[in-house]
């Protein structure tokens, strides 16, 4: 009986899950959807010619008082631009006919069973359609709507325009023979049935399109009846409503303050807040502006694109490395009557740290003198002591493994501490003494000196900073000027010129190995660094970043010069080598840029092999708080490079040493190889790039030659004696005229722009003396004797 009531129970619940509509609702619901597609149909045909005047009403619709011009106001303009702008176009009016016929099915009390097929293959023809318009007339995006427009963007980059025809041709195939049962014999008969129906007459052509059933022809609605097979692609089409922060730091502040201020700031406040209403139409209407756009399909280089240096399985610990090293450091520090209460172990890719608790009444210079007596114990290379370590009660003693574990990049690239990084320009250095990735940000650092001996893994360093930012950030965002007077570190970047370089307009290359186009690229920086402060000072921002989040939220115009500012990476292998060559010429700019250029995005970074006060200045040294030391020969190299000692004491291949003005920490470098650099350079060249590099201001060396003819009217009184000295001494300088004929350097320099007008001297070659043109005094006096005759 209990299961026969459970029985009539489920029937009885089954029967109240399926409600049906009753004969009085049908007529109810199918009138109010024939009342909906008539309003949408007035409200389609409207938008077309209305749409350009009611785009300002959209955010207004709870206005009463505002009107729109569409024929069923507001609403009709609220509507038709969701429908058209922002969905199909002109297939969109494929809805109202579907709601029309759903109404009349329900109205007159029809089979509702074909309704589900004609809403499928309708909603099939309106995409097919959208996405024929979209690429039959990209430039008219209210023909085949957004919709249309980014599903046919998207399937061009896969298949190109030649594939997106046939697709629809293949595809309108497949919806006539299976919709239509069409037969190439049925397409004949149609053709010759049209024939016969023209010769008769052209009135009777409609009925037989409407009439036709057993050809599997049309039911008189071409909309319903049009094909597709891609489903929509709509992560495109949430692009403008990307709205991270805008706004977030403005309008707060002003409303709480507002209350108890008179009239006259109210005003203020009032103008303000209609700003912001229109950016946040803009916002709406537009959406918010993504600067990745152009390069909207860039794919970011995988991690199988580097390898997997070293153990996969991670550090493997040496148990009686870890015991014997141990016992000689306790030994060791018993023979100076040095007692230990607490010692532990903590395991790095390449070195162990042991941090040690003295006993009480123990010195701690005491122990930190015992260095070379622990070093010898241990006979390992590079022991370092820290006493005490900052933060914690205890000396550290570090002290090389016997097999050291290579840091691979992909280790470094594929950790979450990287990958979730929410930084501007994430840098990953390599790992920790323990085994933790050490990930921070360039943008705060904010530029860095790179310091090493040769051979230390400096060229591998900028290796790696430049791949963690490949990685991590849009072509869009960040852009590189590479300066490499070796001229072979760098060259593999060549690839991706278009997609991240950064060069003057009339360089040929992107890479800078050609000292005096370092002093152009470096003067040109300056002004580019100059233009920005201006940009920012216009919109009243303090930074790049609450520039750019402003720009994004369309608060500024680009009218007004205003535009997206990517950040500048300045990255210089060999500094050294360019004050030796260049001077004065290369370290005012650098100056000026370590000084000014951190709040405006532009970031250096400098490898040198020793920093030395006459290659790193005191005033550049100073706006470089982070640092990092590789191995060095020495320890006034190492007090050189981060103002402590420890450099000295390093293992070298990647060993390294990094401040950010505080506390220094030990790390491993990753290790990214030349072939593999190789292959993320080719994979992101080989996508679409854009037309040329990232141009930098023109700049015109003041001092590069002035390339105006002298009058020879205009010549100085002692230009001829000038000209004997030059050509006497054979050395083209002004200080040598200053010297010889005791003048100002003022002076001096015209006489030498005189001189290289009239081809006397060569062009200006940075510190180098300029090139005397003429051989002796015999064939300057023929050439002045020519100049007169002309």
């Amino acid at each position: 009986m209990a299961k026969k009531r459970t029985k009539s129970k489920s029937s009885t619940q089954k029967r109240k899950k399926s409600p049906k509509l009753s004969k009085q609702n049908k007529i109810i619901f199918g009138s109010l959807l024939i009342v909906l597609s008539i309003a949408l149909f007035f409200s389609f045909m409207s938008y077309y010619f209305t749409w350009q005047e009611d785009q300002s009403l959209l955010t207004e619709f709870k206005d009463r008082n505002a009107q729109a011009s569409n024929l069923l106001n507001k609403f009709g303009a609220a509507v038709s631009h969701f429908f058209m702008y922002k969905g199909f176009g002109l297939a969109s009016f494929v809805f109202p006919l579907l709601f029309a016929i759903t109404g009349l099915y329900l109205f007159l009390g029809l089979n509702t069973k074909g309704l589900v097929g004609k809403w499928i293959w309708g909603l099939i023809g309106v995409i097919w359609t959208s996405i024929a318009f979209g690429f039959f007339a990209m430039e008219q995006p209210l023909l085949g709507g957004s919709i249309g427009f980014e599903m046919n963007d998207f399937l061009q980059d896969y298949v190109g325009k030649i594939g997106i025809f046939l697709i629809l041709i293949f595809v309108l195939m497949v919806i006539l023979v299976r919709l239509f049962n069409f037969t190439p014999e049925g397409f004949a008969n149609f053709f010759k049935s049209q024939k016969e129906g023209l010769q008769s007459s052209l009135g009777k052509k409609e009925p037989k399109l409407a009439s036709v059933t057993d050809d599997g022809s049309i039911e008189l609605s071409m909309e319903d009846d049009t094909p597709v097979v891609v489903d929509t692609y709509t992560h495109k089409k949430d692009i403008p409503q990307l709205n991270p922060e805008a706004g977030l730091d403005v309008n707060i502040p002003a409303e709480e303050e507002t209350p108890d201020i008179d009239l006259k700031v109210e005003t203020v406040k009032q103008e303000k807040e209609e700003k912001d209403i229109k950016a946040e139409k803009l916002v709406k209407d537009f959406g918010e502006f993504d600067p990745k756009l152009e390069l909207g399909n860039y794919k970011f280089p995988p991690l199988e694109l580097l390898d997997a240096h070293g153990a996969s399985g991670g550090i493997t610990i040496n148990q009686e490395e870890l015991e014997e090293n141990k016992n000689k450091i306790v030994s060791t520090l018993k023979n100076y009557k040095i007692g230990i209460a607490q010692i532990k172990a903590t395991i790095g890719p390449t070195v162990t740290l042991y941090e040690i608790v003295p006993e009480a009444g123990i010195r701690i210079s005491k122990i930190k003198n015992l260095e070379d007596d622990i070093a010898l114990s241990l006979a390992a290379l590079g022991i370092r002591i820290i006493a005490p370590i900052p933060g914690k009660g205890t000396i550290g003693i570090e002290v090389p493994n016997k097999n050291a574990t290579i840091v691979s990049m992909r280790s470094v690239i594929a950790s979450s501490k990287f990958q979730k990084a929410e930084m501007e320009l994430p840098i990953a250095f390599g790992k920790t003494i323990s085994n933790e990735t050490f990930v921070v940000d360039l943008a705060k650092m904010p530029h860095l000196l790179m310091a090493g001996a040769t051979g230390q893994g400096k060229s591998v360093g900028l290796n790696a900073v430049i791949t963690s930012l490949l990685y991590k950030r849009h072509p869009a965002e960040v852009k590189f000027i590479l300066v490499d007077p070796k001229k072979v570190e760098l060259t593999l970047y060549n690839k991706i010129e278009r997609h991240f370089l950064a060069k003057l307009p009339d360089s040929d290359e992107a890479i800078i190995t050609d000292n005096t186009k370092v002093i152009n690229t470096l003067n040109s920086l300056c002004i580019e660094m100059d233009n920005r402060y201006e940009l920012l000072k216009l919109a009243m921002v303090r930074n790049i970043k609450e520039y750019n989040t402003k720009f994004k939220a369309r608060k500024l115009n680009p009218n007004d010069g205003h535009k997206f500012l990517p950040y500048i990476v300045l990255v210089i292998d060999e500094f050294a080598d360019l004050i030796m060559t260049a001077g004065k010429e290369v370290e005012t700019p650098i100056a000026r840029l370590a000084q000014l250029a951190r709040a405006i995005g532009i970031h250096l970074i400098i490898a040198t092999q020793r920093p030395s006060v006459n290659v790193i200045t005191g005033i550049i040294k100073a706006n470089f708080p982070a640092r990092i030391a590789f191995r060095v020969t020495s320890k006034i190299d190492s007090r050189t490079i981060l103002d402590a000692q420890g450099a000295d004491q390093l293992i070298g291949r990647g060993d390294m040493l990094f401040t950010q003005g505080n506390d220094v920490t030990r790390l491993q470098c990753a290790f990214v190889d030349t072939p593999e650099v190789a292959k993320i350079t080719e994979y992101i060249g080989s996508q679409r790039a854009y037309p040329d590099a990232h141009l930098l201001p023109e700049y015109v060396g003041e001092d590069s030659g002035t390339g105006i003819d002298y009058d020879i009217a205009d010549r100085d009184s002692m230009f001829r004696d000038a000209a004997e000295v030059i050509v006497t001494a054979q050395q083209g300088s002004a200080s040598l005229i200053q010297r010889k004929l005791k003048l100002g350097y003022n002076r001096a320099g015209r006489i030498i722009d005189q001189l290289e007008a009239a081809g006397i001297v060569g062009p200006f070659e940075g510190s180098k003396a300029r090139q005397v043109l003429v051989p002796d005094i015999l064939a300057l006096n023929q050439l002045l004797e020519n100049e007169t005759k002309q």
